[in-house]
């Protein structure tokens, strides 16, 4: 609307540009009471009398911007006036200045079946703004992000990992955002769409001209009324028995003009500096944890909780920049196991009934009986160290200046297979002196025996022309199996006692697996009680690392029950891995799956495992409850006990008042020694334990001398039912506090790096 000021100077008049609508209400308010009359109406003046200066076809200009400006009011879907018409009155700066929206970089994620846009880090989102705007050759850039696991190609917009395998997830530079349909969070428009967004709010704040409407490429309705009231509308779609389409509207959405304005959690960067790279390996079955997470996913956690304990327990080492970080590297081999076709010949012999469960059983516990599988326990052997040796190779190639040292932890089964390799590694990256003690073969121990002195030993020498006459030597009869024996004609004794004679010497001799046999321990062969490592498992080849790890951390592990299933009763006090010096067997109390180690190195005593002390510096109070009744309880026994004795010992002096004072001084002086004497017979149960608990115990060598046994505080919520929260307990490492602040801890300490207070 056109309004026209009274002359008050000579040289020309004033006008006012009101528009329709919300300012038609504000201008009734604002004009001085004598305009409100004729002077309102554009058609009760002429332009040529009233404004000779102006250009004729301003003022028709500004008609045709009026008569839009009231199309849009009648077809806009705009709120009730009570909805905005505050916000308008309120929030209107005239003349306020325009400053350029701050961009910030996501990425898209598939989860559960919806698209979850995750935005970078602080650090990420920086370094892909800097390479946006490099120039020309921006969109053949690639930033590594998320700490290198990541590679971010600009001209493809998408997000690729770098160690596993993953679908690659949409990136996208973000400045608008709307809110979602089905939740609280909000969702970034397109990058091309957003340039029009910030175009239109830029001309509308350097205009003061708002009630501007715009229509997205999915045909929604996107209305900027005022910098605080910006709504998103997604039309129903429908159409009358005429064909004509429905105006009708949904309920408006919220949309945000930069990532400051919304609810979304940036976290800081991960520092470039990587002390010690660690190793995962999951254990059955492709879900680790109660949500059906993955390992990366797991793993992620594991990582994320990393991070803010070396921020919390080791901040005066970070702030003298003596530290970075871990990194935390997950290692599948269950996709590998199950591509290789054995789930279609499982499938065919299948029972249809529950089908879910047996998909479950197939798909999970099936993992524990092929790794008892010759075949399939030499794939995933293989899958395992081939992935680890191939991770290392890369990480090597993107972290040139790593000086690090590299451990190894597993989950579950996972543990299992770790442990099985380190236990057929040889040690050939150290010294020659590094290898004394420990089994060699027959070829450094002297003249290899032909296969005539062979035969000769175990008492079959008539039957060398027969395996002369096939050509047949010593390695040529490693690899026959029984039937080939039998088509020779060998009968069926010979043909075991050949067998089992040259499969116990492959395996000494390391051409299949390199077992740890009992001469390596120091432990005589021949002995029941200390047999081979590796007794009862398959004969297969196990891979060589390319490095030496230097801890093993075991999570939930059944490594002590396979020992004891393949027939080892106990591991000789010097054994140790070839390669590895620490082992840490970690576990939760109520944890089905896991099993002890020290009683299988030391069984003749009785002892408690270590508790792994609360990442706060305490012990749960329900702990503390717990053994300050147990202690309260042994003191009143105690007391009521000594109460007891003296009553008897007074009740028997009573029939003999003639006693000498001076016998009565010596039973006197004699009584806290016999009372101290009759209270250990008492007690028999509870002064041994504290008399184990403070004498030093030798776990052998298998950690280097250390505790191997490391057990969790269970909740309080957990200690009311233990059977409840089995299946909990056992996936609990991933965001175990304790269990990542005592990986820390270990790793760092060979380092000598230590916690800034120590946890009690």
């Amino acid at each position: 609307m056109l309004l026209i000021h009274p002359p008050t100077q000579s040289f020309g008049f004033c006008f006012w540009v009101c528009g329709a609508g919300a300012f038609g209400s504000l201008e009734t308010r604002l004009c001085p009471s004598w305009w409100r009359g004729p002077w309102r109406s554009p058609v009760n003046f002429a332009p040529a009398t009233w404004a000779p200066e102006a250009p004729r076809g301003w003022l028709s200009e500004m008609s045709s911007v009026e008569s839009h400006q009231e199309q849009l009011s009648q077809s806009d879907p705009s709120p009730s006036p009570n909805s905005c018409s505050s916000f308008e009155l309120i929030d209107m700066d005239v003349g306020s200045s325009y400053e350029p929206v701050s961009s910030h970089w996501f990425y898209c994620k598939i989860i559960d079946s919806k698209e979850m846009w995750i935005p970078f880090n602080s650090d990420d989102s920086q370094q892909l703004e800097e390479a946006h705007g490099s120039g020309k050759d921006c969109n053949e850039r690639v930033v590594p992000t998320d700490g290198g696991r990541y590679d971010v190609h600009l001209g493809e917009r998408m997000r690729y990992a770098v160690y596993w395998d993953e679908p690659p997830s949409e990136v996208r530079r973000c400045t608008w955002f709307y809110k979602g349909d089905k939740d609280n969070k909000y969702v970034p428009y397109s990058e091309s769409f957003s340039q029009v967004l910030e175009e239109t709010y830029m001309l509308a704040v350097t205009l003061d001209e708002w009630k501007k409407k715009l229509e997205s490429p999915n045909r929604e309705i996107i209305v900027l009324h005022n910098p605080k009231l910006m709504v998103h509308y997604q039309p129903i779609a429908g159409s009358d028995e005429w064909g004509s389409t429905s105006t009708e509207q949904g309920r408006p959405r919220s949309v945000k003009r930069g990532v400051e304005n919304i609810p979304v959690d940036i976290h800081c960067g991960e520092p470039l500096q990587i002390d010690h790279l660690v190793f995962v390996v999951h254990g059955i079955g492709p879900a680790c944890d109660l949500r059906f997470r993955s390992i990366v996913q797991c793993v992620n956690d594991f990582r994320s909780v990393s991070l803010n304990l070396l921020q919390t327990h080791f901040k005066k080492a970070q702030e003298n920049q003596q530290i970075g970080r871990v990194e935390f590297l997950p290692v599948n081999w269950h996709s590998p196991l199950h591509s290789t076709g054995v789930d279609i010949d499982l499938q065919r012999i299948t029972l249809p009934s529950i089908n879910r469960l047996r998909h479950f059983t197939n798909d999970t516990i099936l993992d524990v009986f092929f790794y008892n599988s010759p075949t399939y326990c030499q794939t995933i052997v293989d899958t395992v160290a081939s992935e680890m040796n191939r991770i290392y190779t890369l990480f090597l190639q993107r972290n040139p200046d790593f000086k690090g040292g590299v451990s190894i932890a597993g989950h579950s089964l996972g543990s299992l297979i770790l442990f099985d390799i380190l236990t057929n590694q040889k040690d050939s990256f150290g010294d020659i002196d590094s290898e004394k003690g420990s089994l060699r073969t027959v070829e450094d121990q002297g003249d290899v025996p032909t296969l005539e002195e062979d035969l000769k030993k175990l008492q079959l020498s008539e039957f060398f022309t027969v395996f002369e006459k096939e050509k047949v030597d010593k390695e040529a009869l490693a690899l026959c199996t029984e039937r080939d024996l039998q088509e020779m004609g060998i009968p069926l004794g010979p043909r075991k006692k050949i067998l089992n004679h040259f499969r116990t010497r492959k395996n000494s001799m390391g051409v299949d697996r390199p077992a740890t046999a009992a001469s390596e321990v120091n432990v005589p062969k021949e002995n029941g009680d200390c047999l081979d490592v590796g007794i009862g498992q398959v004969s297969v080849k196990y891979p060589r690392l390319n490095y030496k790890p230097e801890i093993f951390f075991a999570f939930g592990s059944p490594i002590g029950m396979f020992l004891t299933v393949r027939g080892l009763r106990r591991i000789d006090p010097n054994y140790k891995f070839p390669t590895c010096k620490g082992f840490f067997n970690i576990y939760h109390p109520f944890d089905p799956v896991a099993y002890r180690i020290e009683p299988m190195v030391v069984p003749e005593v009785e002892f408690e495992p270590m508790l792994i002390p609360h990442h706060k510096g305490r012990k749960r109070m329900h702990l503390e409850l717990r053994e300050g009744l147990t202690r309260m309880s042994m003191d009143l026994k105690n007391n009521l006990l000594g109460s007891l004795r003296m009553a008897w010992k007074s009740f028997t002096r009573a029939p003999y008042p003639a006693l000498q004072a001076s016998e009565t001084a010596e039973e006197t002086e004699a009584e806290p020694e016999s009372s101290s004497e009759k209270s250990s017979e008492v007690n028999p149960e509870e002064t041994p334990v504290e008399v184990k608990e403070e004498l030093p115990i030798n776990v052998g060598m298998l950690n280097g001398g250390q505790r191997i046994d490391y057990v969790l505080q269970e909740k309080p919520i957990e200690s009311f039912n233990e059977y409840l929260f089995a299946l909990q307990s056992h996936l609990c490492y991933w965001e175990s506090e304790d269990t990542v602040l005592l990986v820390l801890k270990e790793i760092y300490q060979t380092q000598g790096i230590f916690l800034d207070q120590p946890l009690q």
